[in-house]
C-alpha cells in the first residue's frame, strides 16, 4: 500500500522541497494569484446559478400559466361542401329560338 503523502512517486520530503521552492519563486504573487482564482470560481458559480434559474423560470411558466391546458381532442370529420356529381343539375336541351317578347319561335 502506498503512503498517504505520495504523490506520483514523490515521497513526503520531496513534495516539502517543491513546495518551499514554489513559495520562494512565486510567493509575492501567490495572494493574486489565489484571487483571482477565487473570484473566477466566484463568477462561474454565479453563471450557472443565472442559468439554473433561466432555466426554471421557463419551465415554470410553461407548465403553470394560470391555466389548465386540456387534452389534445380527436380529429373531427368534416362535411362535404363541394356538390356532388350526382347533385349537378341535368344539362339543359339546346336552346331553341324566341321572338322578342321571349315565346319560342314555331
Amino acid at each position: 500500500m502506498a503512503p498517504l503523502f505520495a504523490f506520483a512517486g514523490l515521497t513526503p520530503m520531496e513534495l516539502l522541497i517543491i513546495l518551499v521552492l514554489g513559495v520562494l519563486l512565486f510567493g509575492k504573487k501567490l495572494p493574486d494569484v489565489g484571487r483571482s482564482l477565487g473570484k473566477g470560481i466566484v463568477e462561474f458559480k454565479k453563471g450557472l446559478k443565472g442559468v439554473e434559474d433561466d432555466i426554471d423560470t421557463s419551465v415554470n411558466a410553461h407548465y403553470s400559466n394560470g391555466q389548465t391546458q386540456e387534452p389534445p381532442r380527436p380529429p373531427q370529420r368534416l362535411g362535404t361542401t363541394a356538390p356532388k356529381f350526382e347533385d349537378a343539375p341535368a344539362p339543359q336541351a339546346a336552346a331553341q329560338p324566341t321572338d322578342s317578347e321571349g315565346r319560342p319561335r314555331v
